[in-house]
């Protein structure tokens, strides 16, 4: 079955191999390429991310950007393209405004995205769910695919 519906996920300066591995695998079965913002706290070459990429790492349609700037320029991006997720976010993500060929945007495990990103792009940003005060966050492979396939959701 061929995916018809094209949008990204983009993973802005991650560090932990392993929700890499993960999150490339979930683009793999979508059909979706995966894009990574330098920089990595790690490397692609790590065990790690093969490990939890499993055989399908190879099928990863894989683009790495220099930084933020690199990857806003070269792609030239309409803003209402973009949509974060963050735990700061107002908005859940259920209320994004998927459309075709957006970019779903993810923030480093440990700090997110850096605050002038926040400020710039407050209003683009969304947030999972969490009821109880005894979490934090939620792994970031997770949070991806929920948000993965409610993308997939509004646009099918």
């Amino acid at each position: 079955m061929e995916n018809k519906t094209r949008f990204k996920i983009v993973l802005f300066a991650p560090e932990i191999p392993g929700n890499t591995g993960s999150i490339g695998r979930t683009c793999v079965a979508l059909n979706l390429e995966l894009i990574l913002i330098k920089p990595y706290g790690f490397s692609l070459d790590e065990k790690a991310v093969r490990r939890a990429g499993l055989d399908y790492w190879k099928h990863v349609k894989l683009r790495e950007f220099e930084s933020w700037q690199d990857f806003i320029e070269k792609e030239n991006l309409q803003r209402e393209k973009l949509i974060f997720l963050e735990n700061i976010g107002e908005k859940l993500y259920y209320e994004a405004p998927y459309q075709e060929d957006c970019y779903l945007v993810f923030g480093r495990e440990t700090s997110g995205f850096p605050k002038e990103l926040e400020r710039e792009y407050q209003d683009c940003m969304f947030k999972l769910p969490m009821y109880s005060e005894h979490i934090r966050s939620l792994n970031l492979s997770n949070v991806a695919t929920t948000v993965a396939y409610e993308c997939l959701r509004h646009l099918l």
